[in-house]
């Protein structure tokens, strides 16, 4: 616990330093001629969770303070053509959780995104780098632009595997992207997993396709919101997704293919009384070909094999903008995989918005066993309470 609030409290200094920034700064960016400026800025995600039986005792329900994620954000541009991101996430505040932990338990400040950007016109542009693989929304909107706390409770793709294919759905690779009226495209090459099943070297092949069929969603490059608050208009759009490795799971000794399709769909209504209603729902169908004797081998790089899907419902409150507006909304899970046992899980859950995704307060109830490894799990309730800042 000790190392838990060390952990929280060098994350908020820095958080904190970065807070004043701007106002040294004209408002995080600093200008270096025509067409040449740097920015910064900086999120956090913190919470308390309570979950039944789930204390060391196995009988007592656990509770938990937590840093769930720390980034700071750097972005600039040499011309008007010319642009990099570099983004860092506080890796150990996520998943710090024994000196085994793939990604630095140790709390380390790792690199999230490292891109080289290319933006030529809103019809063609390339991304180079480290980057989110173009994928379907929940993962195209990171854990801050979703609309409920707990988005990740559907089977993820290989880049959210931990670090063999990538980490926190990002990869090494280049993506091209853009849009033509209402059709937007992002398709990619990417490493995927990385040794293993993978001895011949075959890259991660990743596309996703988005038809706007009411107002176009507004977010940078190829990434994606869960919600607009109603601030984005009147949304409906159906995306198509597509990802596949050849020997992309199981083991060097028994290697299998691996390919994902998904649809995902989003609704939001904006009403005239400054309420909003949203509807977002994803289907998606992973081929896993893992042998019996590759899942029982401890290196395996196993991934999930069947379907899975989720729809949430969410109502945002008309109210003040100073006073902020609340936001119900409803979530339901369901994993199928084809040789194991289904899962599946609620979330009730009420977030208060203040300034959208920059400040929010949430409360959710879950109960069910589903989760983001799409097997199985623990049958429990929980309760958290959760906090989100960006600047």
């Amino acid at each position: 616990m000790r190392h838990l609030f060390l952990k929280a409290g060098i994350c908020l200094s820095v958080l904190n330093l970065i807070v004043f920034v701007p106002a040294v700064m004209a408002g995080g960016t600093i200008e270096f001629g025509d067409n040449q400026s740097i920015s910064i800025g900086a999120g956090l995600r913190a919470g308390f969770t309570r979950v039944e039986d789930a204390a060391p005792s196995g009988t007592d329900a656990s509770s938990n303070f937590n840093i769930q994620s720390m980034r700071l954000y750097v972005n600039g541009q040499v011309n008007d053509k010319v642009k990099f991101t570099f983004n860092t996430e506080c890796e150990g505040c996520v998943f710090g959780q024994d000196d085994n932990d793939p990604i630095g338990a140790a709390g380390d400040i790792g690199v999230l995104d490292a891109i080289v950007r290319l933006e030529f016109s809103t019809a063609f542009n390339v991304w180079a780098g480290r980057m989110l693989t173009p994928a379907d929304r929940i993962e195209m909107n990171g854990p801050y632009y979703g609309l409920s706390w707990n988005q990740y409770t559907v089977p993820l793709l290989p880049s959210d595997q931990l670090g063999q294919a990538g980490l926190l759905g990002r990869d090494d690779g280049v993506t091209i992207w853009g849009s033509t009226g209402k059709l937007q495209y992002a398709a990619g090459l990417f490493d995927g997993v990385d040794g293993g099943p993978n001895q011949d070297d075959n890259l991660l092949f990743s596309g996703r396709l988005a038809y706007h069929f009411l107002d176009m969603e507004q977010n940078p490059g190829y990434y994606t919101s869960s919600t607009y608050y109603g601030g984005g208009g009147d949304i409906f759009t159906v995306a198509l997704t597509y990802q596949s490795q050849t020997n992309g799971t199981g083991t060097a000794a028994e290697p299998g293919d691996f390919d994902a399709t998904i649809i995902d769909v989003l609704f939001e209504k904006a009403m005239s009384n400054g309420s909003a209603i949203t509807i977002e729902g994803e289907y998606k169908m992973f081929n896993s070909d893992v042998t019996a004797v590759a899942a029982t081998d401890p290196s395996c790089f196993c991934l999930f094999d069947g379907d899975a899907y989720f729809v949430t419902a969410a109502y945002l409150l008309p109210g003040g903008s100073d006073s902020g507006k609340f936001q119900p909304y409803f979530r339901y899970t369901s994993n199928e995989p084809d040789a194991a046992d289904s899962s599946d899980l609620t979330e009730i859950g009420l977030n208060y918005i203040i300034n959208g995704h920059n400040l929010r307060f949430n409360v959710n109830y879950t109960s069910g066993d589903a989760n983001l490894t799409g097997s199985k799990g623990t049958d429990a309730d929980s309760i958290s309470v959760g906090v989100q800042i960006q600047i």
